[in-house]
C-alpha cells in the first residue's frame, strides 16, 4: 500500500515524497539542487538519475546526500521511464538538475497536488533574469504550448517546464515512449488523454550557475518536440489526424473534377480523361485516409481505456 492508516488515531500518515532528478553533465549545479530540496523537503528522498555523465555528476550528487542511479540509454525520456519505474513513492517531484528551479516552491506544489486530489502540478516558469532563457526559447515554448492546447486541450501555460509534481497514479501509468527532451510534451498529452485533474503554479526560474551549460538544442530539439506532437496526435486523435489528411486530396479532386462534371452535363463527354482518372484516384485516396482514421480511432479508444484501467489500478495518493 502506498500509505498506511494509524488505527490508534484513525488518521492517514503523510505521503512518501521522492524528488527525482534527471541529470547529464551537471556537476557544477547538482549539489546545489540536492541540498536545496533536502532543505525544503527534509523527509523526502532525493534520487539523482545520472545519464552517462562524464564530469563526475554522480559522485558530486552522492556526496551531497542523494541516492544515485545510472541510466545507460541516452536521453531524458529514457531517464524519466527509469525514474518512474524504479522509485516507490506517493508523490514524485521531478526537477532538472541545473539549479534553475526554486526548491523552496516544492512544499506548496505538493500541497496543491494533495489538497485538490490532482495527478500533476506544473511549475510554470517565471523568470526575472534575462539570462535565464536563451533567445527564441520563450517564443518557441509559447508556440509549442499553444499547438498542443489547440490539438488536445489546454493544460498549462508552460508545457515544457521541467519542474513538476506527480501522483503515484500518474507515475505508474505513464507509458514513457519518448527518448529525449520531448518527454515533457508526452507527460502533458498523457494527462490530457486520460482527463486527469491537473493544475499549474508559478515558480521562480533562474539562470544557470556559472560554468553550467544547457544540453537543449534550440532547433533540433524544437523540431523533435514538434514531431512528437504530430505523432501523438496520430496515435491519440487518429480520426482528426487522418481526417485532416483526407481533406487535401479531396479539395484537389474537387478543384480538378468540377470543370469536367460541368462539361459532361453540357456535352455528355469527358474531354480530359487523364484528369478524370486523377480526380477519381484522389477521391479514393481521401476516402481511404478517412477509413483509416475511423478504424484507428476505435483502436485508440481501446488503448485509452486500457491506460485508464492501469491508472485506476493504482491507489490514490493520500492527503498531506
Amino acid at each position: 500500500m502506498p500509505y498506511s492508516r494509524d488505527m490508534s488515531t484513525d488518521t492517514v500518515s503523510s505521503p512518501r515524497v521522492a524528488v527525482i532528478v534527471p541529470c547529464y553533465n551537471e556537476a557544477v549545479a547538482i549539489a546545489q539542487v540536492v541540498r536545496g530540496f533536502k532543505r525544503s523537503l527534509p523527509s523526502a528522498q532525493v534520487w539523482v538519475f545520472d545519464n552517462n555523465s562524464s564530469d563526475g555528476t554522480a559522485a558530486v550528487a552522492r556526496e551531497a546526500g542523494a541516492q544515485v542511479r545510472s541510466v545507460t540509454l541516452q536521453g531524458k525520456g529514457h531517464v524519466v521511464r527509469r525514474m518512474f519505474a524504479d522509485v516507490e513513492a506517493d508523490v514524485y517531484v521531478m526537477v532538472d538538475g541545473d539549479a534553475t528551479y526554486d526548491a523552496e516552491a516544492a512544499p506548496a506544489l505538493i500541497r496543491l497536488l494533495c489538497d485538490r486530489g490532482l495527478d500533476m502540478v506544473v511549475g510554470a516558469r517565471r523568470h526575472e533574469d534575462p539570462a535565464a532563457y536563451r533567445a527564441g526559447h520563450t517564443w518557441g515554448n509559447r508556440m509549442l504550448t499553444d499547438c498542443v492546447a489547440w490539438l488536445f486541450g489546454r493544460a498549462c501555460s508552460d508545457m515544457l517546464s521541467g519542474y513538476r509534481v506527480f501522483s503515484r497514479r500518474f507515475a505508474k501509468s505513464f507509458p514513457a515512449l519518448s527518448a529525449g527532451f520531448e518527454t515533457e510534451t508526452e507527460l502533458t498529452v498523457h494527462a490530457l488523454g486520460l482527463r486527469m485533474p491537473m493544475a499549474e503554479m508559478e515558480t521562480l526560474y533562474r539562470a544557470r550557475p556559472e560554468g553550467s551549460f544547457s544540453k537543449l538544442s534550440t532547433f533540433r530539439d524544437g523540431w523533435r518536440i514538434l514531431r512528437t506532437v504530430g505523432l501523438l496526435m496520430r496515435t491519440e486523435r487518429p480520426l482528426a489526424f487522418f481526417g485532416a489528411a483526407a481533406l487535401a486530396p479531396l479539395l484537389l479532386a474537387l478543384g480538378l473534377g468540377a470543370p469536367l462534371v460541368a462539361t459532361y452535363w453540357q456535352t455528355g463527354q469527358v474531354p480530359r480523361f487523364p484528369t478524370a482518372i486523377l480526380s477519381t484516384g484522389l477521391v479514393l485516396l481521401s476516402m481511404l485516409s478517412l477509413v483509416c482514421g475511423l478504424v484507428l480511432d476505435t483502436v485508440s479508444r481501446a488503448r485509452r481505456e486500457t491506460k485508464h484501467l492501469a491508472y485506476l489500478a493504482v491507489p490514490a495518493s493520500p492527503s498531506v
